[in-house]
């Protein structure tokens, strides 16, 4: 059996996707679900936009390691020309 379908096995299918909405209507009641559901809008988008910063960090890194590089080899070759 591959991996894709090990987790495909492991998906819920049409009536266990009922069973559970059922379940969350009878723990969280109707007037709560609204509530729910921003909480959780709310968290993937703080999720999201940590995630999109340390994206953005390790690229901001990675460009001045790149400059770093770049004057270093710039030095080399100016010490190469005036010896």
């Amino acid at each position: 059996m591959t991996l894709n379908n090990i987790f495909l096995l492991s998906m819920p299918g049409g009536s266990e996707w009922i069973l559970i909405i059922i379940v969350v209507l009878l723990m969280f009641g109707g007037k709560k679900i609204p509530e729910l559901m921003r909480g959780i809008g709310r968290g993937m988008r703080e999720f999201n936009d940590a995630k999109n910063n340390v994206k953005s960090e390790i690229e901001e890194g990675m460009k001045e390691k790149d400059k770093d590089d770049e004057i270093r080899r710039l030095k080399q070759q100016l010490e190469q020309k005036n010896a």
